[in-house]
């Protein structure tokens, strides 16, 4: 089950841009925000650099370790929003869940990797035929193997899909119950780090490096959640930009938030390079393609017209006070 921690008002401290919307005018009662989190990826950032103090608002988190559950809850309106691979993003589109993409953090994809043992005899891609790989069914993990098998000669049937969580897909790995894991960050750093892990298959050229902050679809039409999910992804814009100026106080709050060591936690946020961005025609675009790929291979039934995923009301470069 997914723990909870409430962050409480306070003083400001990252609030140059965030504090340009005056929530508190658009509810009577206090609000809440209830927000999805994988591996810290947004909380350690915030948490750090004491991003949330001043907000109007309180910041229920949840926890994930993947994105399928986090999407279940997001479509179980247990939720209000998280951060969510473009992948999975689709698949829970594709499933019915009534949420939009809102925001979108690129990064270097290096790190969403199929990985082997590092004593293992295989080398390439191609080796993987007739062989095990652990993944989640509809991960980024699970569509980066997919595009690595493609652009390699190889299809889904070549290979043995054997679909799991990621704390039991790193155990089936290090005990040889399956011969590579395609997976992402910062799971890959730890193997790589912790177990002695090999990358024969990196990200670049064969996904995005998009992630998004996907949320409901009730949560973007109340005006007071609208505002307040606004002022959140201006003040997780700044927390950012202060994490890679302070990484090593950052890879400690991250460390000890998901209970990984500190030197995994900080390699795999440097070498992602994260940015936040506005949704623009250039995302969606990428995201066309994500789409049509999983239709190619038939892991979502109909094709998606993905620019009606997105809710572009949201910006990072919030200059008024208009009202949502």
């Amino acid at each position: 089950m997914p723990s909870n921690f409430i962050y409480k008002t306070g003083l400001a401290l990252l609030v140059s841009s965030a504090s340009l919307i005056p929530i508190s005018l658009l509810a009577n009662e206090p609000i809440t925000l209830r927000i999805a989190d994988q591996k810290g990826n947004m909380r350690a950032q915030l948490d750090a650099a004491n991003a949330l103090e001043g907000a109007a608002y309180t910041v229920q988190w949840s926890e994930f370790p993947a994105a399928a559950p986090l999407a279940e809850a997001l479509n179980a309106g247990a939720i209000d929003a998280g951060i969510i691979g473009d992948a999975p993003l689709l698949f829970a589109l594709a499933a019915g869940a009534d949420i939009k993409a809102i925001a979108v953090n690129q990064s270097d994809p290096y790190g969403t990797a199929v990985l082997v043992n590092g004593d293992s005899a295989i080398e390439t891609v191609e080796e993987l035929r007739g062989r095990n790989i652990a993944t989640g069914r509809g991960s980024i993990g699970h569509y980066v193997a997919l595009r690595a098998l493609d652009a390699h000669g190889l299809t889904q049937e070549d290979v043995n899909f054997r679909f799991m969580g990621p704390v039991d897909a790193r155990i089936a790995l290090a005990t040889g119950a399956v011969d590579a894991w395609s997976t992402w960050e910062p799971y890959t750093a730890f193997a790589e780090l912790q177990e002695g892990a090999r990358i024969i298959a990196n990200g670049r050229g064969l996904t995005s490096g998009n992630s998004f902050i996907a949320a409901t679809d009730s949560a973007i039409s109340d005006p007071a959640k609208h505002a307040a999910l606004k002022d959140y992804l201006l003040r997780l814009r700044d927390a950012q930009t202060w994490s890679y100026d302070h990484i090593d106080e950052y890879a400690a709050t991250l460390a000890e938030i998901i209970g990984f060591p500190e030197d995994a936690a900080k390699l795999q946020y440097q070498r992602r390079q994260l940015a936040w961005r506005d949704i623009d025609e250039e995302i969606i675009s990428q995201q066309q393609l994500t789409a049509d790929f999983y239709l190619q291979v038939g892991l979502i039934p109909d094709a998606i017209d993905v620019e009606t995923t997105f809710d572009r009301s949201f910006t990072f470069h919030e200059t008024s006070e208009e009202q949502p």
